[in-house]
């Protein structure tokens, strides 16, 4: 069509850690951390994303390095007002305009408040009209789930700030549950582990590598471990330990236990007939906290459900986002789904 020469229908991932962009007939065109660094001087933008990124822990006291989401939800809406403005420019090379539809991915538990947080922050960024989809659906959607079957896909979503557990049926959320557990925390539970057992004091980034170098869910074949540098909490001297993959299976372990409860209630809520098809169709995780390794295994073994790890989990959500972009006519109806799923809330 010659409206889309002028304007551009993109998918938007605002996530905690990470913010992706999908434009239209071009695919994921941004994929950056989802940081900020501003100077409070100046109020001036310093950076945002990958640059940005690279300054936490690491900037004098007039350079604030902030992350605008906590938890899947916005926490400073200036900042992820510019954040969002600042991906969006490059998308249409410095002009703040022209982007027609915008599709927006976010957790199930959102209240009506935070969800016009997250409409106005895409408006005020230069979008002309903004579509919510709960996160699941789309993440299930970009993972291959037949979500439109009479059929139950169950999805576990383990983003930066949430992890999103849902079973999906006919286009809408039968069952769900949201938990504020996710890479973040297991970022926090390496620093707390590692500050009481080692009493030395380390930073996001260093828990974030030593996550990925040598975390894991389930025991390892082979001994892996890694160099971790902090400060002595005693001396307040630099320090080196070496940190073991069975250090940070024990770090891990609670949050990890409070995912598995989520998912046997989850499955426990869901109609009879639908539980059946779980055994078929099996659970899918999807998210970066689903590269942990041994997670598929440790969940599979707990539930007896079969379990796999998505294709491209980190993208599985701005995927399914992309196939509404490109397709309205097929997906428009997940846009305002009148479907209400079962909350699950502990009391």
């Amino acid at each position: 069509m010659i409206l889309d020469a002028f304007f551009k229908d993109i998918g938007i991932d605002l996530g905690t850690a990470n913010s992706l962009v999908y434009l239209k007939h071009k695919g994921i065109v941004v994929n950056e951390p989802s940081i900020a660094a501003i100077n409070n001087k100046t109020s001036q933008i310093l950076a945002v994303g990958e640059e940005a990124k690279k300054m936490l822990g690491r900037t004098p006291s007039h350079i604030d390095v902030i992350r605008p989401l906590v938890g899947g939800v916005i926490s400073d809406f200036d900042m992820a007002q510019e954040l969002l403005r600042q991906f969006l420019m490059r998308v249409s090379k410095g002009k703040v305009f022209g982007f027609r539809h915008a599709v927006l991915g976010i957790p199930e538990n959102l209240t009506e408040v935070e969800r016009k947080s997250v409409e106005d922050a895409a408006l005020s960024a230069g979008a002309a009209k903004v579509h919510l989809v709960e996160s699941p659906v789309a993440a299930a959607l970009g993972a291959g789930l037949p979500i439109n079957s009479p059929t139950a896909s169950l999805i576990i979503d383990i983003g930066g700030g949430t992890t999103d557990i849902a079973v999906i049926s006919m286009g809408g959320t039968v069952v769900s549950r949201t938990l504020r557990i996710a890479g973040d925390k297991f970022n926090e539970d390496i620093i707390r582990f590692i500050r009481d057992e080692y009493k030395l004091a380390i930073g996001e980034s260093t828990a974030e590598m030593a996550k990925i170098a040598v975390g894991s869910a389930m025991p390892l074949d082979e001994k892996i471990e890694i160099p971790v540098r902090g400060r002595d909490l005693a001396t307040g001297l630099p320090r080196e330990i070496m940190l073991k993959n069975t250090h940070l299976r024990a770090a891990l372990a609670k949050s990890l236990h409070s995912i598995l409860d989520a998912t046997h209630e989850v499955i426990e809520a869901t109609p009879p007939e639908l539980a059946g098809d779980m055994l078929k169709q099996g659970i899918y995780l999807c998210g970066g906290g689903a590269m942990l390794r041994g997670l598929d295994e440790l969940i599979e073994k707990e539930t007896e459900v079969r379990t796999k790890v998505a294709d491209e989990p980190l993208t599985a959500l701005i995927r399914g986002l992309g196939m509404m972009v490109e397709d309205p006519k097929t997906y428009g109806e997940l846009f305002e789904n009148s479907l209400k799923p079962i909350k699950i809330s502990l009391t």
